[in-house]
């Protein structure tokens, strides 16, 4: 999409707007080919009402066959252009749903984070079912058009018969669409409360999942299971409230078809009894009468579908028209500016001052995991600058005046709760496949073993989430891959608590040596990460209480020993 189109889509009825402006030469081909087939099945019954009468006056072979092959280049006419214009149209409304797609998971995945106040399962719900039902506006509007043209049609050639048949058409027609739009107003509303509910399910589901092993762990699982019943339940009644009124407007929709064609019959019969038309027009009226039927319910079902498209793209919008966090700078960092954290106040962060320098191994042991925590939102740029006090420094720059790219390639902020994605340990280890210490990130995170006890090494298969490994193979990989990636700083957040003890005094001293010279800071209470830093940082009480080696620490602070040995 262009920069135009970009700064086009701000709203639901823009984001409408550049859809069928996209497709407007599909649609106008869809448009003509559907609008033929309508003419068509409009021009069957007009054919048989003049077969008829001709028939009944000349009563000629020749005039029979003709008539016959007329019918046949009709029929002929009314398949061919329904299913190549269907064809033209649904690969059009096809594509326009998968850009829509691409660009709302693109907007949810740029490094900076849009203030939409979604959840990433509302997000995903947007990116699949709002994205396909925007989309429908490229079917829409040919086939609103299309059955506008066969009742234009009927109304017509009605009105050659009599003028008072094809203004009961026309006036019949008004009245009904006014009438239905009405409902499919209050369809509208209810379908955007309904998708929201439906979205908020989602991303209840996906944080259940997530933290699935947790919640058994502590036996939440029920009380988050009652949680996610009472939003599902919500979104079901919504559903059960927005599936009634489809129901009333189909309801009402039909019977007032069905109460227009009666009406043109029933006149249609009375002027061809007083003699004001003939019999092969009556024959023309009666069928028209039935046949106007079906573009009038699909010609009075439209305005439903533009209110659910238009509902949904109301929701994409607010995606893609939802400003960024933060905005960042331009800036690149030094390469031998290590970080520097300077009167940092943030949640539970009070005037916090600490400074790595460039090559050092530093491990901070926080207390408290609520101010590990909130250092490590602080440090992945998860807090936008103006909600923090304090400077953040890396390389010697303010990281507000970084770039994003700049900052990524620098610093790397890996989490405890890393995650694993489907695919094999390669593609986790290496997602970009250009990483040059993959085999020495797998042997300092002491993942070798895992790689050996499969056929297929790196590439075996990983199911979503890691499904298929333990709880350390998950974070041994999710450390692989940070290790993998080379940072000039490397920031890691508890790396090594899934393991047991003899193998994190391994993956403690093989991160040592193998970020030799690099900047690496760990947060932790891991007695061997701490043992393997340069120096520690005590972290307490918002504040760096202490700062010394691990083994200093144990032998002068009773309060460090408490804390961290095991």
């Amino acid at each position: 999409m262009t920069a135009d189109e970009s700064r086009r889509t701000g709203t639901g009825p823009e984001i409408l707007r550049t859809a069928l402006r996209r497709n407007a030469g599909a649609m106008s081909a869809g448009t003509v080919l559907l609008g033929m087939y309508q003419a068509g099945e409009t021009a069957f019954p007009i054919a048989l009402g003049l077969i008829v009468q001709h028939t009944m006056r000349d009563r000629s072979p020749g005039a029979l066959a003709l008539s016959v092959a007329a019918l046949a280049v009709i029929i002929t006419t009314v398949s061919f252009s329904w299913r190549f214009g269907m064809r033209v149209l649904q690969k059009a409304g096809t594509t326009e749903a998968h850009r829509w797609r691409v660009r709302v998971a693109g907007r949810g995945l740029q490094p900076v984070a849009a203030d939409t106040g979604l959840k990433s399962g509302e997000v995903l719900t947007i990116a699949t079912e709002d994205a396909d039902q925007t989309a429908d506006i490229v079917e829409v509007v040919p086939l609103l058009v299309s059955s506008l043209v066969a009742v234009l049609i009927a109304a017509v050639a009605l009105a050659l018969a009599s003028p008072w048949l094809g203004l009961l058409v026309i006036a019949g027609t008004v009245a009904v669409l006014s009438a239905l739009s009405v409902l499919s107003k209050r369809i509208g509303s209810g379908t955007r409360e309904q998708q929201a509910r439906v979205a908020r399910a989602g991303a209840k589901v996906a944080d259940l999942i997530a933290g699935l092993r947790p919640l058994h762990g502590f036996g939440g699982n029920h009380a988050a299971f009652r949680s996610y019943r009472e939003v599902s339940g919500e979104a079901r009644n919504q559903a059960v409230t927005v599936a009634g009124a489809n129901a009333a407007y189909a309801g009402t929709a039909l019977a007032l078809n069905a109460l227009l064609a009666t009406a043109v019959t029933l006149l249609a019969g009375r002027l061809a009894f007083q003699g004001a038309i003939t019999t092969g027009e009556l024959v023309m009226a009666v069928g028209l009468a039935q046949f106007i039927m079906e573009p009038l319910k699909l010609f009075s079902e439209m305005p439903k579908y533009v209110m659910v498209a238009r509902a949904s793209a109301e929701r994409m919008a607010l995606v893609l028209a939802a400003p960024p966090v933060t905005v960042p700078g331009s800036g690149r960092p030094a390469a031998d500016g290590g970080l520097e954290i300077d009167c940092v106040q943030y949640g539970s962060l009070r005037k916090l001052r600490f400074h790595v320098p460039a090559g050092e191994f530093v491990a901070i042991a926080a207390y408290r995991p609520g101010a590990a925590a909130d250092l490590m939102a602080l440090l992945s740029g998860d807090v936008p600058p103006g909600a923090y006090e304090g400077t953040v420094r890396v390389g010697g720059r303010e990281a507000a005046d970084l770039s994003i790219d700049a900052l990524r390639e620098h610093m790397l902020v890996n989490p405890s709760n890393g995650e694993v994605f489907a695919g094999t340990l390669r593609t986790n280890i290496d997602p970009a496949g250009g990483a040059r210490l993959v085999a020495e990130a797998v042997e300092a995170s002491m993942l070798a073993d895992v790689v050996a006890l499969h056929r297929e090494g790196l590439d075996h298969a990983v199911r979503d989430r890691g499904a298929n490994l333990s709880g350390g193979q998950r974070q041994r990989l999710c450390l692989a891959r940070a290790l993998a990636a080379d940072a000039p700083l490397l920031v890691l957040h508890d790396p090594t608590t899934a393991v047991d003890a003899v193998t994190e005094q391994l993956i403690a001293r093989n991160i040592a040596g193998l970020r030799g010279g690099r900047t690496t800071l760990v947060i932790t209470s891991s007695p061997a990460l701490l043992d393997a830093a340069d120096r520690v940082l005590v972290l307490d009480d918002g504040v760096i209480t202490a700062e010394d080696t691990h083994r200093n620490l144990l032998g002068a602070d009773e309060d460090y020993r408490l804390a961290v040995a095991r």
